[in-house]
């Protein structure tokens, strides 16, 4: 039952659009919290309260580079939600759908 716990739990952290989103666009590459925050149009410290979520959940990982913060997905040991993610939009498709034609950020 523990394991069906932590499914249901890493699941519900899939119903909020917000994380779902970063979820997908993780998908293709890793992403810095200030490009989300021009992707998504949302605050930065509401990108970290979502990343730190995921983060606690293991569902992200993150990469300190100089003063910098890379995240990655971390779903290989996951198949559950690697199949959830399989259904999500990628990157061009969410870009197009926020419309922005590309990723525009100085955080490189």
């Amino acid at each position: 039952m523990e394991q069906i716990q932590e499914m249901a739990d890493k699941l519900k952290l899939l119903s909020d659009g917000t994380r779902l989103t970063i979820l997908a666009l993780l998908r293709e590459r890793e992403f810095c919290v200030c490009e989300l925050v021009d992707i998504l149009e949302i605050s930065q410290p509401g990108v970290s309260q979502h990343l730190r979520k995921l983060k606690s959940y293991g569902l992200v990982k993150e990469d300190k580079r100089g003063q910098w913060v890379y995240y990655s997905l971390n779903v290989d040991d996951q198949p559950y939600i690697k199949s959830v993610l399989e259904y999500t939009p990628n990157s061009k498709a969410i870009l197009t759908a926020l419309n922005k034609e590309e990723i525009t950020s100085d955080c490189k």
